[in-house]
């Protein structure tokens, strides 16, 4: 089956698929297994039609899993672990098991390999596919939002960006079939992007909305209510990495905040707003990176963290995302290096992407006693 070996799936008829599995649970030795497994691989091979679908009966199903399966099926040292390797292949394809809070088949896992289950994430290069730009400077890569929309939501669910930027949440949630509101500062910024979602397909007809607004202020239920809908169920944050861009000389942008603290403050205030409109047992994802300054590691990650898990929320996962080029270092990887080694430091080449639930109810703030007001 290597000529199938590809991201295409393979569309079968699903009676005469599951007919040739049941006949191999009746194979009388390991020698006729074989015999019958590679035929069966032919038939899907095959461009005779044997296994060719029709409008009611067919299925799809990623070529690399089936040649997999059906390899370890034939390659079973006895028939009853065949038959058992059989009986989870005819389940997956027959029984459907998904979790509450994505459309992952778990009967069909193997399916997934382009969901990253990893804690270190290693992307070579940012997807600039369709309508996707990388001239908005700060804008983070389209495999982000991606990868948590995959694993954190379903077709048709919410999601809320409050820093979106240059949109690319909305681009991917419209890919994905999910509903985005996004809120961007800068009116430029916010006008580009609705220009950007504007031009890309939206084959699911979902609502990917962009607002003009300050996240610290603005009404998202009043947004939400706008479609009908009282809460999201996915808030994604990529907000400024306090002062490293100036992304603004607008007083409310979080990168003009006049200090770590009062960045860590208003990140709070922002924290609060989302998660009141988040549903509970949902998830929060937050990227961000820590800073340098005057010869200190400021770890603005962790204490952005902190400031999450204040505020009703239980950390899942810390990823780190591996980065090579940044605009800032593009071209100048010997002269940073030089620095380094001149000034005893170790140079940025990650980011983090913490990952959060929202407990059913909010316990106080750390260091605060159960009957304090």
């Amino acid at each position: 089956m290597k000529g199938h070996l590809n991201d295409t799936p393979l569309t079968l008829n699903k009676s005469l698929l599951l007919a040739r599995l049941e006949q191999l649970k009746s194979a009388d030795s390991t020698e006729q297994l074989r015999r019958s497994v590679a035929e069966l691989q032919r038939q899907i091979q095959s461009q005779d039609g044997a296994l060719a679908p029709v409008e009611s009966e067919c299925i799809e199903i990623a070529a690399p899993y089936l040649c997999g399966e059906l390899e370890q099926i034939g390659a079973a040292r006895t028939l009853s672990r065949a038959r058992y390797y059989v009986e989870r292949l005819l389940k997956s394809l027959t029984q459907a098991r998904v979790g509450p809070i994505n459309d992952i088949n778990l009967n069909r896992w193997k399916e997934y390999p382009h969901i990253l289950t990893d804690s270190l994430w290693v992307i070579e290069r940012r997807d600039s596919s369709g309508v996707h730009t990388a001239d908005y400077w700060g804008n983070f890569i389209p495999q982000i939002p991606r990868q948590l929309m995959l694993r954190y939501t379903k077709k048709g669910e919410w999601v809320l960006d409050p820093f979106a930027g240059a949109g690319t949440t909305l681009i991917e949630g419209q890919r994905l079939g999910r509903n985005v509101l996004g809120v961007e500062l800068q009116a430029g910024v916010a006008d580009q992007a609705r220009q950007l979602v504007a031009t890309e397909p939206n084959p699911h007809a979902t609502v990917c909305e962009m607002t003009r607004g300050d996240s610290q202020t603005v009404d998202f239920r009043s947004l939400l209510e706008r479609h009908g809908q009282c809460s999201v169920q996915l808030i994604i944050m990529h907000p400024p990495y306090f002062d490293i861009i100036k992304f603004s000389a607008d007083p409310r942008d979080l990168s003009n905040a006049a200090s770590v603290d009062d960045f860590l403050a208003q990140m709070g205030t922002v924290v609060e707003r989302v998660s009141a409109v988040l549903d509970p047992g949902r998830y929060l994802a937050l990227v961000i990176g820590d800073k340098y300054a005057q010869g200190e590691w400021i770890p603005l990650g962790f204490l952005t963290m902190n400031e999450v898990l204040r505020r009703g929320f239980t950390l899942k996962s810390i990823i780190v995302k591996n980065f090579e080029d940044t605009t800032g270092k593009r071209n100048q990887k010997e002269l940073w290096r030089y620095r380094a080694l001149v000034g005893g430091f170790y140079i940025f080449k990650h980011e983090y992407i913490f990952v959060f639930v929202k407990r059913d109810s909010s316990p106080p703030l750390w260091g605060e006693a159960e009957g304090d007001a």
